[in-house]
């Protein structure tokens, strides 16, 4: 049996609706408030009405196209009312949504959609020319199709039940290849009700209003989605590709509840209105990394609002521990788990470990998930039954091996510390540096590589990869950076490469990580000017000492991109606000995404007419442009 201790901090029970789906739970709401908004996307407007009829049309065609429950659809396009209503008829029909993000190359598209096997793939026009037509097979149908509303707008029913899959979604795999989360309906009525509990939400509270900022990729888009829409909340979709920040939302909507990473919260904080916008919310909600307390402490000085610091992963459905954050001191708790959620410390022999003793954190209860698709190998390896953590009731349940290590605190919170294994999170992304690895290591002439998570500077990481390689230098960086970009999220591909005649070994004979990471800072930038790379002029010197801060090198080059040297959202904000200082006025955010040189920025910024001349953008330099502004 377990110690009383770990048993009373485990009792999360509480009831809910066992036998219901998620589209149950939504077309119930949509009962109840019928001509309340429930999506605002630029200027369209969806009562809960429209949007309930809208996805039963839809789900009506899928089902003539054969899905049913279990049936795999893939879901590709940006967010807008369309997604959310794909998303609710592949659940009205029965089957699972398997997203899409339309910024990865198509060659990750198209390993994602031969591996899921789905037989239909719904897109719209505006995203059809962004999907490898070609992968798998699929049937592709327009979400917009005018045929689609001469469908009757009827309820729609199908045969799932609540342990039938909601949705699959893809996450970074070790082998180099990712893996499928499968997540069923049961899992995510009970996150439902979890976020009742932990946010406060039950019956007599007044549903806010919800800016929903994630890709649809990631799994914490269902409590922005799906949580919310059951409740009644009004849902504003952030267009990423649109003129419209998040801070100029936050005041035109009124916006009351907000989820985001850490580092969205960061960059956030650089823009001064934005960061005044956080002070009218009534919720915020941190969570897809750590939480660093002095963030936490920045964030005060304008929202006196509740803040909430969440942690889970994908296999445990979307959130499985929250804490609301009050004073904080070194460091902020992961809180304690959600309803019908227990969480396990264990050593290497699968014992609890005593309050305060590091050990790798294990989950359990009703948010864990299937497995993985088409993967009984990896399922079994970290979905487990262990008889010895039954409950004082007698129950046996699988637990999820997290890969993450914490430990109790004396009045039952937990303190995450970490990974035991290779798994990284930057600025929300989960990343298995295994991944990166094995691409570059199919790359003729390197011979072994090692990817490492650095932090040269606070607050600033960055992915760094060591190589031992037959050609070197910037020549055979480029290869290999072009090589991974067409084969990986824009943020899994390292800032710098680092080439060594050799790897430094541990004494047992494996790579020693430690060393990579005390080796010196890699040189991001070009280094020194060359002749003739020198600022032309006043404008050209601000702008390049201005990145030169933001990205912690000693130069840029006046036709070197910013993203090659490392820039990402962090430091493109931090970069926006010392160059509105530096130069006393406005500039648009988007204009350092799209004048991505110091020579394009500076004419563009000087008001040249031949500023667009002076951008040369491939079709990947422009998706990478695009990743960065959504990101």
């Amino acid at each position: 049996m377990l110690p009383e201790q770990l048993l009373e901090w485990n009792r999360t029970e509480a009831d809910y609706p066992r036998l219901s789906t998620i589209a149950d739970c939504f077309a119930a709401q949509a009962g109840r408030t019928p001509d309340a908004v429930a999506l605002i996307s630029g200027d369209r407007r969806l009562t809960y009405r429209q949007l309930d009829e809208r996805s039963n049309r839809l789900a009506r065609h899928l089902q003539s196209l054969g899905v049913q429950p279990d049936t795999l659809v893939g879901v590709a396009m940006g967010r807008s009312e369309a997604l959310v209503a794909s998303m609710l008829a592949i659940l009205k029909a029965g089957g699972a949504y398997v997203p899409l993000d339309l910024n990865f190359p198509k060659d990750r598209l198209s390993v994602v959609i031969e591996d899921a096997g789905m037989p239909v793939l719904l897109t719209t026009a505006r995203s059809r020319a962004r999907i490898p037509l070609e992968a798998g097979g699929a049937r592709v149908v327009d979400a917009e199709d005018a045929a689609i509303a001469l469908e009757s707008s009827a309820p729609v029913r199908s045969n799932a039940v609540p342990a039938h899959l909601a949705y699959v979604i893809y996450t970074s795999g070790s082998t180099g290849k990712p893996k499928g989360v499968m997540v069923e309906n049961r899992n995510v009525v009970n996150f439902f009700t979890g976020m009742d509990r932990a946010l406060g939400y039950g019956s007599g509270c007044k549903p806010g209003v919800w800016l929903a900022v994630t890709s649809v990729a990631f799994d914490i888009s269902v409590l922005e989605l799906l949580w919310t829409l059951t409740r009644g909340f009004t849902v504003i979709l952030h267009d990423e590709e649109g003129p419209v920040t998040i801070g100029e939302e936050l005041v035109r909507y009124g916006v009351t509840h907000l989820q985001m990473t850490p580092s969205l919260a960061r960059m956030l904080t650089l823009d001064p209105r934005a960061y005044a916008a956080l002070g009218s919310l009534q919720q915020m909600l941190l969570g897809g990394e750590a939480v660093p307390a002095a963030l936490i402490r920045h964030l005060r000085q304008v929202f006196a609002g509740e803040i909430h610091n969440m942690y889970g992963p994908t296999e445990t459905t979307i959130w499985s521990t929250t804490c609301p954050v009050g004073e904080v001191g070194s460091f902020v708790s992961i809180g304690k788990p959600i309803a019908n959620t227990q969480i396990y410390i264990l050593d290497a022999e699968f014992k609890p470990l005593p309050v305060g003793e590091a050990g790798e954190l294990y989950i359990g209860g009703d948010g864990v998930a299937r497995g993985y698709w088409n993967r009984p190998d990896l399922t079994a390896e970290r979905f487990l039954t262990i008889p010895e953590l039954s409950d004082d009731r007698g129950g046996n349940r699988r637990i999820y091996r997290t890969g993450d290590l914490a430990r109790f605190l004396p009045d039952g919170n937990i303190e995450f510390l970490g990974r035991a294994d290779f798994q990284v999170k930057l600025r929300g992304h989960r990343i298995e540096l295994g991944e990166i690895e094995a691409l570059l290591e199919k790359f003729p002439g390197v011979r072994q590589a090692v990817v490492v998570l650095r932090e040269d500077r606070e607050g600033d990481k960055r992915l760094v990869a060591y190589c031992v390689a037959a050609a070197t230098g910037p020549d055979a960086a480029s290869a290999l950076r072009a090589d991974l970009a067409a084969k990986l999220p824009d943020y899994m591909i390292p800032s710098a490469f680092v080439f060594l005649d050799a790897m430094p070994l541990t004494s047992n004979g494996k790579t020693d990580r430690k060393t990579l990471l005390n080796m010196p800072p890699p040189a991001y930038g070009s280094g020194a000017p060359q002749p003739g790379d020198e600022p032309a002029d006043e404008t050209e010197r601000i702008v390049a000492r201005v990145w030169q801060q933001a990205l912690g090198v000693s130069a840029v080059g006046m036709n070197e991109n910013f993203f090659d040297l490392g820039a990402h959202s962090l430091t493109v904000a931090e970069a926006h606000a010392k160059l509105q200082e530096a130069l006393g006025r406005e500039i648009a955010l988007v204009d350092l995404f799209q004048f991505s040189t110091v020579s394009s920025l500076a004419a563009h910024l000087a008001g040249s007419q031949a500023a667009s001349a002076a951008i040369h953008l491939s079709d990947r330099a422009a998706r990478r442009r695009m990743a960065r502004q959504r990101e």
